[in-house]
């Protein structure tokens, strides 16, 4: 029997390759004929070589094989016999990590033949309910409580910062559930403790405008929007920084030291360091000025008074 397992979501489709070996350990207890083969080390012989060693305890071995289409020589040996490897009581899996090409005979032969599964990316409303799923387990039972809670917010705003990418998504929830031990998680935690790679380009774009260099603050705006980043998305990330700068200089404005500016500003100490280098590029006046013409866009993008990306290039063009 043959089983392909491929597709761009390596999360997903790792989990099913496990749940197939956990089931098979389950069965037959020996694992003595639980077989990994790269075929970027090894050839279509040592397949066969495996099938032919006869096992001591007459049981169904399990080939799990890795790279089959970065092969072309073995594509072609596997094709030959596909119909005998189907036949057999053996298990043979076929895994790829990602997507692969969909015109060639093997993976045409595999559709017709085998068992298969693609696990692609989920489509977003998948993906929502897929975080508020993991939230709910990682404090569920099996945690000591009765499961994590999120606000719809709080799942947007972290799958801006991660995209579709389930191992980078499995990582933040497991630091957010940490982070709130049962409480509640919004979006003011998701703002302080995922660190999206867009983060540094922010301050990035930030810096620039505090130099008044507009031309340099809206190039860096204009990769943001062609890398696909939302307008809403970047806004609402301008609207966090300028926040925290804000907070940090009035608090600096009042002769308050360094040390002192994590406790009274109730901000992570993380966020102060980043913020404070830039709090002395900007007056106390001009800071408001520009926390004020976010809020402003804000509303004119929310009432359809002005396109969204439009609003990001005019308010850099204003300051």
């Amino acid at each position: 029997m043959i089983y392909f397992i491929y597709g761009e979501d390596s999360y997903r489709s790792k989990i099913k390759l496990k749940e197939i070996v956990a089931h098979y350990k389950e069965v037959h207890k020996s694992g003595l004929n639980l077989v990994w083969q790269d075929v970027k080390e090894s050839g279509f012989k040592d397949l066969i070589g495996n099938f032919r060693i006869a096992s001591m305890f007459d049981e169904k071995k399990l080939i799990i094989l890795k790279n089959v289409f970065a092969s072309k020589d073995f594509q072609e040996d596997f094709l030959k016999e596909i119909k005998t490897l189907n036949d057999s009581k053996h298990i043979v899996v076929i895994f790829e990590k990602e997507a692969v090409d969909e015109r060639g005979k093997l993976f045409k032969a595999l559709k017709k033949d085998a068992k298969c599964q693609e696990f692609s990316f989920l489509a977003p409303a998948q993906l929502k309910a897929w975080v508020a799923k993991e939230f709910s387990a990682r404090g569920g039972p099996a945690f000591g409580g009765e499961g994590a809670r999120i606000e719809p917010s709080a799942i947007e705003l972290l799958l801006n910062c991660t995209g579709s990418d389930l191992w980078h998504l499995e990582n933040e929830i497991k630091k957010l559930c940490n982070f709130r031990h049962g409480e509640t998680i919004k979006k003011e935690d998701v703002f302080l403790m995922v660190r999206p790679k867009i983060e540094n380009d922010i301050f990035k774009t930030i810096d620039a405008i505090a130099q008044r260099d507009k031309k340099q603050a809206l190039d860096f705006l204009k990769k943001h929007i062609e890398a696909g980043d939302s307008p809403l998305y970047l806004l609402s990330m301008f609207a966090y920084q300028f926040k925290n700068l804000l907070i940090i200089k009035e608090l600096m404005e009042k002769g308050n030291t360094y040390a002192l500016l994590a406790a009274k500003s109730r901000l992570h100490p993380f966020v102060v360091k980043k913020t404070y280098y830039l709090c002395n590029k900007f007056s106390l006046e001009e800071l408001k000025n520009i926390y004020k013409k976010i809020f402003q866009m804000d509303l004119d993008i929310k009432t359809g008074k002005v396109d969204s990306e439009m609003a990001l290039d005019l308010f850099i063009a204003s300051i």
